[in-house]
């Protein structure tokens, strides 16, 4: 347990940054205490995090946590065809788990705002170290440099932040002790004296993701860490190293503040052994946060009853088109939404409804085929430099993605031809411009490729009878399918009203006329929520206080006085 001083010590450093979490996550407003420039790192910053990368490189990662077997995993590939080479312990659960939850009592007590500083501090470490987080988030993820950087480091701290606040207001919106008195008329009153304890669920485990380790990850990590529950890290595959150094922090900040550092820890596994599936339904596991397939995350609602899960899986994301007075800006902002790490992203936009007679914009009336040739010709423009390309593509993270692409100039008529671009810095890397295919919502076999998810840098231009038709079909897909994110333009009250009807209906959260810098698959922690929790897409949000408030029960003892 920390002393005293340790304890008075970390909260008072972390305190003016939590006071400012809480109010940022009241009122919604813009604020982050991690700096997204890669340059406010310091002069050295990008050298020696790059240092610091490569020196994790064809070794062992070491984390002496119990029940290490002496066997090794590992084979990372980076998508830009660099063997990573690390090696990461294999752990006997049996052995593991029971020193995971000797160190729960000791965390339990320390309380919510000992738990909020010991969490802000491992998440002050890990931003110091943004810059070797950025390069193994590259190299496991595809994402490129800055984007990795910014999403995986920054905007995934602000993730992990945003969680502990949350699991602090919850955990102290009952007081910790309470008077009670109850009138008794001319006899003396009844008196007690009652005392509230958040009690943790138990023991956490978070399923990690290939694309966005740390961004997927944070929340559900400092959530359950934040509201006293050990975590066992199990990471994809194909991304350990971005997790396995935010375990190696947690640890080390754990020991320093006198608490177990077993309490955070990693269950790496090679690929193909399904260990997600074997740890999950484990009695001891009482929390799951997972991110990835639909079928996977079904199966763990299905059947690790014994836990709390918390899910988010696949959707189809959806843009309706009814007119807009921004027609240059729309077709921007949308090529820049379809080409973002090449459509990789959980809220890429899939189906773009447009009505068959075309919409009304301030360049004049625009038929289907005019709005879809223009917005493939925006999109070419944008990729056009294969540097620039490089740059907001990144690599495909996978051949299941790549086998898509592929596979989706065979689902209808190409408006926009995929091509391959070359990465002068990474040779082996594949890197893919975004497929267009237009389709028809009045043909039935059109409709298995628009109802389904098609995961990577995968449109369809979806030609609709009418606006009226795109609101229902726009309801059917996320009522059925589900959907992270949906996107719409309009310069008509009466089509917002039913787009935001629809929306407030089916549970999905809407963006509107997107024509500047802000784009549909981006959200911003402390203000904007990412998904809902309540169409099939996800069944929590990041982060609400229903993402926290359960991974504890507050727990009553009462005396008389």
């Amino acid at each position: 347990m920390a002393t005293g001083n340790v304890a008075s010590e970390l909260i008072e450093r972390h305190r003016a940054t939590l006071d400012k979490a809480l109010e940022a996550i009241r009122t919604r407003e813009y604020w982050s205490p991690f700096p997204e420039h890669p340059k406010a790192y310091g002069e050295t910053g990008p050298a020696d995090g790059k240092a610091a990368f490569e020196s994790n490189l064809n070794r062992d990662f070491e984390l002496a946590q119990p029940g290490e077997t002496g066997e090794r995993v590992g084979g990372e590939v980076s998508p830009y065809g660099i063997e990573l080479g690390v090696t990461y312990p294999r752990v006997d659960a049996d052995v593991l788990i029971p020193a995971m939850r000797a160190g729960i009592p000791a965390w339990r007590d320390a309380g919510p705002g000992l738990r909020a500083a010991v969490s802000l501090e491992i998440l002050a470490r890990i931003n110091a170290r943004s810059h070797e987080l950025g390069h193994a988030i590259m190299h496991t993820t595809g994402q490129a440099f800055t984007m990795a950087f910014q999403a995986g480091g920054p905007h995934a701290q602000d993730r992990g932040l945003e969680a502990v606040a949350y699991a602090y207001a919850e955990q102290t919106r009952t007081p910790v002790e309470a008077p009670w008195s109850k009138p008794q008329g001319k006899r003396e009153p009844l008196e007690m004296r009652k005392a509230f304890t958040a009690v943790p669920r138990g023991l956490s485990l978070l399923v990690g993701c290939n694309t966005f380790p740390t961004w997927n990850g944070y929340p559900g990590l400092f959530a359950s860490l934040a509201t006293g529950n050990p975590v066992l890290v199990k990471p994809h595959p194909r991304a350990v190293l971005p997790l396995a150094l935010t375990v190696r922090i947690a640890r080390e900040v754990l020991a320093e503040a006198g608490f177990d550092p077993n309490l955070v820890a990693l269950a790496a596994e090679a690929p193909g052994e399904g260990l997600a599936k074997t740890l999950a339904t484990r009695p001891e596991v009482r929390i799951i946060d997972y991110t990835g397939s639909t079928a996977f995350g079904d199966w763990l609602e299905t059947n690790a009853r014994q836990a709390q899960v918390y899910t988010e899986k696949a959707g189809v994301n959806t843009v309706v088109f009814d007119s807009t007075d921004d027609y240059k800006g729309m077709l921007g902002n949308m090529a820049f939404s379809l080409s973002l790490y090449s459509g990789q992203m959980c809220t890429t936009p899939q189906n773009l409804l447009i009505p068959r007679d075309g919409i009304d914009t301030d360049a004049g009336h625009k038929s289907y085929d005019e709005v879809v040739a223009d917005l493939s010709t925006a999109v070419e423009k944008l990729l056009g430099d294969d540097v620039r390309a490089n740059a907001l593509l990144g690599a495909i993270v996978n051949p299941d993605v790549l086998a898509r692409l592929d596979a989706a100039k065979g689902l209808g008529e190409v408006a926009l031809a995929s091509r391959e671009v070359k990465n002068p810095e990474f040779p082996e890397a594949t890197v893919r411009t975004p497929v267009m295919v237009k389709l028809d919502a009045s043909a039935p076999d059109d409709r298995a490729a628009y109802l389904s998810e098609c995961f990577g840098p995968v449109s369809f231009a979806v030609a609709v009878d009418s606006t009226a038709a795109a609101l229902e079909l726009l309801r059917r897909t996320v009522t059925e399918k589900g959907a992270m994110t949906v996107g719409a333009y309009t310069t008509s009250p009466e089509v917002e009203a039913g787009l935001e009807e629809v929306c407030l209906d089916a549970c999905a959260s809407l963006s509107l006329n997107l024509t500047g810098g802000v784009y549909v698959n981006q959200t911003a922690a402390f203000s904007d929520f990412h998904g809902t929790g309540g169409n099939p897409a996800a069944n929590a949000a990041l982060c609400d206080g229903a993402f926290v408030a359960n991974r504890f029960r507050t727990v009553e003892v009462r005396r008389h006085v």
